[in-house]
């Protein structure tokens, strides 16, 4: 466990020392949110944080590398298969950040990213429950793909406010990673190294270190290099974990938790999942493309009902702990006793989202600037040298110069 939290805070360092790296980048490379008619923040911003966090994932897992603890999780390619492949979807996605890729070019970059993988390994190649094998290896490269794909965009399709894929993938990841070194106890009680332990370590740290620069007001944007990136990492574990288990380890009611891994897992990505699935069947059922962009996300949702952005970007971080550490909980306690739990945090998350809070009092409000839609005042020039400030004119868009200093509001989607 020493080694994983050692890792988990490599992570955090390195992404949050070179966050203001990505972010100069960003400007120098023009790679800026715009605002757009669905957007929810009102002043473009920097978006290439995945950057940072790619350097975040690539740092540690170095470091493990050279660690005798964890040197058995490196005897196959799978690891840097995993590296690779969010090497690759970063790229794509600072590619979609600077020139907004059509829906077609981004599904092919990712099918290429979770190709790479998949010939690295990260295979899903058995089923923990009743010994189910898939037998044809393009049929396992298919699921894989698939599985791989379904991760990045669930990921993309919630990072709609500030700071809340990085936290909702760091609590979610924090639940698997206790899962996984269980499963790992249960399974090897003489080795507790695991892949999936490694990965959601490092990820997890990652999203802790971008986090301060990405709460509201955020100063950069993790960009779909970030949330495809953690996306594809997520699902690498899952796989890599599921693979691990031997059939007939677990059954009767720890067959859950040890299924989960299947779905990516769904008590993990449980919001981002029910999101995406949703924002389909509405754009389907009105006629659109199912990538067709909207205001209707969760995270709008939430923010229609009255709350302030900082209050249900933490709303729904806590939908996400109740689900996500309910599935854990299933590795080490029986079923009953989970549910009753998950029962009371589940009312207690509905008093929390429906409740009188969205109305009353101020906590977690927004900052009297950003609740008053006042403009902000800028400079004209970024670095030495500023020049006289001036004030951008309401719904004009400030150039990169601008964005230095220019105070964040709100999170783009997708």
């Amino acid at each position: 466990m020493r080694v994983y939290l050692l890792l988990m805070l490599v992570a955090a360092a390195v992404t949050f020392l070179t966050t203001p790296f990505a972010r100069w980048v960003a400007l120098k490379t023009s790679a800026i949110s715009a605002v757009r008619a669905r957007d929810v923040h009102s002043v473009p911003t920097p978006r290439l944080g995945g950057l940072a966090m790619l350097i975040g994932i690539i740092v540690p897992v170095l470091l493990a590398s050279q660690m005798p603890f964890l040197s058995g999780v490196f005897r196959d390619p799978q690891a840097w298969g995993i590296v690779g492949g969010a090497a690759i979807v970063c790229a794509l996605g600072w590619a979609d950040d600077k020139w907004d890729l059509d829906w077609i070019t981004k599904l092919a970059g990712q099918v290429l990213a979770a190709g790479f993988m998949a010939l690295q390994g990260v295979q899903l190649i058995t089923m923990p429950i009743a010994g189910v094998t898939i037998t044809s290896s393009r049929m396992s490269l298919v699921v894989t793909v698939l599985i791989i794909v379904i991760a990045m965009n669930a990921v993309n399709f919630v990072d709609g406010l500030d700071g809340l894929a990085a936290g909702i993938v760091a609590i979610g990841g924090t639940a698997f990673f206790l899962y996984t070194y269980g499963l790992t106890q249960q399974v090897s009680a003489d080795n507790y190294a695991s892949l999936a332990s490694l990965m959601l370590a490092v990820m997890v740290g990652v999203c802790v270190g971008f986090l301060p620069h990405n709460f509201h007001p955020a100063h950069i944007f993790m960009g779909d290099a970030g949330s495809m990136l953690i996306g594809l990492v997520m699902a690498g574990a899952a796989i890599s974990v599921t693979g691990n288990i031997p059939p007939g380890v677990m059954s009767g009611a720890q067959a859950l938790p040890a299924f989960i891994p299947l779905l990516l897992p769904v008590a993990v990505l449980m919001l981002p999942l029910l999101d995406m699935g949703l924002a389909v069947i509405r754009r389907l059922a009105a006629g659109k493309s199912p990538m067709a962009p909207d205001r209707m996300h969760l995270h709008h949702r939430m923010l229609a009902l009255g709350h302030s952005h900082r209050r249900a970007v933490v709303i729904l971080y806590v939908w996400t702990a109740v689900f996500a550490f309910s599935a854990a909980a299933l590795v080490q306690w029986d079923w009953e006793i989970v549910l009753i739990w998950t029962t009371v945090f589940v009312v207690l998350a509905l008093l929390a989202t429906l409740g009188p809070l969205r109305h009353r009092g101020r906590f977690l409000d927004d900052d009297v600037a950003a609740l008053s839609g006042q403009t902000p005042r800028v400079p004209a020039t970024v670095g030495a040298g500023v020049a006289e400030p001036r004030v951008v004119p309401q719904g004009a868009r400030p150039s990169a110069a601008h964005l230095s200093s220019a105070p964040k509001t709100k999170e783009t989607i997708e």
